[in-house]
This record gives structure tokens, sequence and C-alpha cells, in this order.
């Protein structure tokens, strides 16, 4: 992946030197429930980190319609010092660019989202935020959580990419363009009709409105690829095929094989690997936001 010409965004607040708190609580799961959770988690055979992580999602959830008040925001960086921090700055300022450009031409206003660095867990609007989780996007104070650890994630357990090749850094782009796209969904409306239909009916109807948003935010990932990809000549050999080896190794389905040994359809809230890699290339060759209507087809 070439980034060296993308341009950066002054968005980016990096909290990883923040160390204080996450460890008695986690966003209102309190010591105890963890410890419960993870011996609950040896005693079945499961990875604990996916109770404690399904968890607190359901405990943010909540949260995200009661509180009223986004968490204190920390000082944004405006210049980059490590790589790290240099390639995210660099995809999301791309996203910035790109995003602007497809509202404009749509006669709507793009506003861009902050992206923070977190290291182990850190507050946010939408609850606490921790590892465990995974990057997610919040649409209370429109930011990003990303703990870059997820990174390292990507390059040993889902072995979408080489350990320190390029080829990893569009699989890590990729993660970070499809929270971009929950913050198109919640710009678009789309978010708060989906939590709507999701307290009307029953939870594995809830779930597939839940796999249908996340299979959009896919494809919106690709949507940003193409067009990026036009603006800079974004895409290396490989780059793509290591981005749909990580979306395919993140499906529902592979995961719950992984830690239950068997698969549950109604209990999917992400999409199966062959739709990730779908929607995301669906995205990818039309680079057309009309093309992701993921909620228009009878089986997504």
């Amino acid at each position: 992946m070439r980034y060296d010409q993308l341009p950066r965004s002054d968005r980016v607040e990096d909290r990883r030197a923040d160390r204080s708190g996450g460890f008695a609580r986690a966003g209102g799961l309190g010591l105890g429930t963890i410890i419960l959770l993870g011996l609950l988690g040896w005693a079945l055979g499961i990875n604990p980190f996916y109770l404690i992580g399904g968890a607190e999602m359901l405990s943010r959830m909540t949260r995200s319609t009661e509180q009223s008040q986004p968490a204190p925001q920390a000082p944004r960086t405006e210049a980059p010092s490590d790589s790290t921090r240099e390639f995210v700055s660099a995809v999301l300022g791309s996203t910035e660019v790109q995003w602007q450009e497809i509202f404009v031409r749509a006669g709507k206003t793009y506003q861009a989202p902050s992206l923070v660095m977190f290291s182990g867990a850190t507050q946010s609007a939408c609850g606490f935020a921790q590892s465990a989780v995974g990057p997610f996007y919040c649409p209370n104070d429109r930011k990003i959580y990303l703990d870059t650890s997820f990174f390292q994630d990507i390059e040993r357990r889902f072995r979408g990419c080489d350990v320190g090749s390029k080829s990893c850094q569009f699989s890590q782009a990729y993660v970070i363009t499809h929270e971009i796209g929950h913050h198109v969904q919640n710009l678009l409306g789309i978010l708060s009709r989906v939590q709507q239909m999701q307290q009307t009916v029953d939870q594995a109807s809830a779930n597939q409105l839940q796999v249908r948003a996340e299979l959009q935010a896919d494809c919106f990932a690709g949507v940003w690829a193409r067009h990026a990809d036009q603006k800079w000549q974004l895409l290396e050999a490989g780059d793509v095929e290591a981005a749909m080896q990580t979306a395919s190794a993140i499906g529902d389905d592979r995961l719950q094989r992984r830690t239950q040994g068997y698969i549950v359809p109604d209990a999917f809230t992400h999409g199966s690997s062959e739709q990730r890699v779908r929607w995301f290339m669906t995205g990818l060759k039309t680079g057309q936001v009309a093309a992701c209507d993921t909620f228009q087809p009878s089986e997504p």
C-alpha cells in the first residue's frame, strides 16, 4: 500500500500514553463480572475476551441511548511522530478528502469524525473502550476508537498478511475505513433507523439488521479504496487479497467455529466471511454508494 502521498488528518487523538483506569471497571462491567466471565470462558473452553467483549458491547449499546454528554476530549495530535500514528493520520486524511467529494456530488456536507488511538482502555461517549472489544465507532461523540494492538492481532492471529509486510497496511486501512463507514451511516441517518427497527423485532431479526449495517460499512470501505486508488495510486500487488483474507478471518462463521466449534447464523452480528468479502469487493469494483444497499436484498 502506498500512503506517502495521502493527506494527513489533524483529527487524531493519541491517548496511548494515558494508562489511567481500565483495570477496576470496564464500561459498567465490574471487576467481579470480568473475573466471573473469565472463569466461565475457561470452563466452557471459550476465549474469555469474547465473553467480556460481548457483555461490554451490550452495556455500551444500552448506555448509548442514555448518555447525553460526550466524554472529555483529549488534545488533537497535529504532527504525527511515529509510524503508526503517521499511518493512521494518512488513512484518516484520505477518507476526509474522498467522503467530502462523494457527499458534495450528492449535494450534502461531510462532517469528518475524529479517531482516538489508545492502549488497553479509554473512555468514550458510548462507555468504556477496551482492546477486547476491538475497534468501534461511537455515534454519540462521532469518534472512532482504535487500540492499535489490533493491528498486531491482524498480523499474528488472522493471517491476513505477512507480518511486517506492506500488504498488512491495507488490511489495517480496511479496519479503519470500515469504522469510517459507520460514521457515514450515522451522517446519512442509517444507524438511527437501524436502531429504531431493532427495538421492534426479536433478537434474531435485530442481529440480522446489525449484519446488514456491518456489511454496508464493509462496502463503504471498498468505495473509499476505489476512489483513493484512483486519486493516489494507493494499491499495490497483494493488497486487496490481504485485506480480503482479513475480512474472511473476522467473519462470524469463522470466529464462531474457532471459539465454540459450531456455527449459529441467528447469532451473527457482522456477517459471514463470504458476505464480508463480497460486499467489500462490491464497493471496490463500483465505487458507488448506491451499490452498497445491503438492506434491499432478501439475503444480504
